[in-house]
């Protein structure tokens, strides 16, 4: 790793002890040393240089330098930039080049981050390995047998691997969170709607969020505040004030933290994350804060409600992709409807195509006040119950996973056991919470962490937490 945090990345910059450019190219050398993790599905190797000898040479000159100068950023493959191809890890966007750039994105660009490439993910961020990509699994840098978590896995790994400072990733139902953890990492997902979804390829538009992963939440802090706050092109990004999230507050006072003690008894909880809740909970109370245990009546509901609702989603955002306008179209179709059936048959893969016939399944006549309106209706139960705890506490404190990172190839013909790693992080989606991974141990050589959700657009108050603890 050339620096470990924004901040001393900057500091070696003002001082002459490195470039950008060396920077950069450290960091294609690790790159390069690391290929076979499946990190990157396209490296930008020759515009990254360029864009560092830039700024190198307007640092010389005295000029006035963005807050991101000098940071090297990855972006999931499902966030769109102008001018560069994105794929959502999928055959059915293959060879697709974005006219524009995301607002989340162009506002890293803005203050001079330096995109490196784009990483691999699930394709269309449906799962919780990255073992559905159309460009093959991307592996866990501590153990090269396991995955690394879903989707954001090439993102989790970009940063764990030492390939650059900082990853955009997404989260529809954990997609941050779960791979941060499986990776040693800090991995962030605001408020539904705190980051304009304005270019990320949707999935499931009422839950999808962009997110941050990172070594230092600091980093992740100075990049919510660029690139938080209202967008004209996106409705579901309101127009609240963005808080200064990268200011440090010295004093902190003692938190109440709640968590659900039937999580933690529960026999699917492998014993060395037991282990480590249980450690970070009395970590919580020796610094002076208190844990309280709480009941939630939704558990059995949440996964279940989760699926039926994303799936409906994505049944409908993905019905664009038909072959008609960009991306794949079958050779062998011979009429229109041939073009639909087998363009799509083709495009999609196995995950994919699953979850578009669920979601038409649940939204068909006869079906949609049984499941989707049913769905909807358990959501705002769920969500209600957890402001209900948010009201009298700071922050709910959960696992991040039920397991540690599970052997490649292990879980792919059981959708049902990748369906249920999300059990703990879909949580927070369901109710747009802001919540983050932190890693806090390593057991049997992998690395665990554990979950923390706030309130809704309390995210200020998340990040000075966990970056005073």
């Amino acid at each position: 790793m050339a620096y470990p945090s924004i901040q001393s990345t900057q500091a070696a910059l003002a001082e002459g002890k490195t470039t950008t450019v060396a920077i950069v190219r450290q960091y294609l050398a690790a790159i390069k040393e690391q290929a076979h993790l499946n990190i990157y599905v396209e490296v930008f190797a020759e515009e990254a240089l360029q864009e560092a000898a830039r700024q190198d040479k307007a640092r010389a000159q005295g000029a006035r330098m963005g807050k991101l100068a000098g940071v090297v950023l990855s972006i999931k493959d499902v966030i769109c930039y102008a001018g560069h191809a994105v794929s959502a890890g999928s055959k059915i966007l293959d060879g697709f080049v974005s006219p524009y750039t995301a607002t989340a994105l162009q506002r890293l660009l803005d203050e001079d981050v330096i995109v490196i490439g784009r990483t691999n993910c699930d394709e269309f961020a449906m799962g919780s390995g990255n073992e559905n990509s159309f460009y093959g699994p991307t592996r866990n840098a501590a153990d090269v047998t396991r995955v690394p978590g879903g989707s954001s896995g090439g993102a989790a790994v970009s940063v764990q691997a030492g390939t650059c400072l900082l990853a955009m990733g997404s989260s529809t139902g954990g997609s941050v969170r779960q791979p941060a953890s499986f990776c040693g990492l800090y991995g962030f997902k605001p408020t539904y709607g705190r980051i304009s979804r304005h270019g990320l390829i949707a999935y499931g538009s009422s839950f999808d969020q962009i997110g941050y992963l990172a070594h230092h939440p600091t980093d992740i802090a100075l990049a919510l505040e660029i690139s938080a706050g209202a967008d004209a092109y996106d409705a579901t990004a309101p127009n609240k004030a963005v808080p200064l999230y990268s200011k440090d507050t010295p004093e902190r006072s003692p938190q109440s933290i709640a968590y659900f003690a039937e999580l933690l008894d529960s026999e699917a909880l492998a014993p060395e994350i037991r282990t480590a809740m249980q450690q970070t909970l009395e970590n919580f109370r020796a610094a002076g804060h208190t844990v309280a245990p709480v009941s939630f009546s939704f558990f059995d509901y949440v996964v279940p409600t989760y699926y039926v609702l994303t799936t409906a989603e994505a049944s409908s955002n993905l019905s664009r992709f038909d072959g008609m306008r960009y991306g794949h179209r079958s050779p062998a179709a011979k009429d229109l409807a041939e073009t639909y059936t087998k363009s799509r048959s083709e495009g999609f893969g196995t995950e994919v195509q699953r979850r578009i016939l669920l979601g038409t399944f649940v939204l068909s006549s006869g079906y949609y006040d049984a499941y989707y309106g049913k769905a909807q209706k358990v959501r705002r139960l769920i969500r209600d119950q957890l402001q209900g705890i948010l009201d009298t506490h700071d922050f709910i404190l959960m696992p991040v996973s039920p397991s540690q990172p599970w052997k490649i190839g292990e879980q792919t013909n059981d959708p049902v056991a990748n369906y249920l790693a999300d059990i703990y992080t879909v949580l927070a989606n369901l109710a747009g919470l802001p919540a983050v991974a932190v890693p806090v141990a390593s057991a049997n050589e992998l690395p665990v962490g554990y979950q923390l959700m706030a309130d809704q657009w309390e995210e200020a108050k998340l990040l000075e937490f966990i970056r005073g603890f």
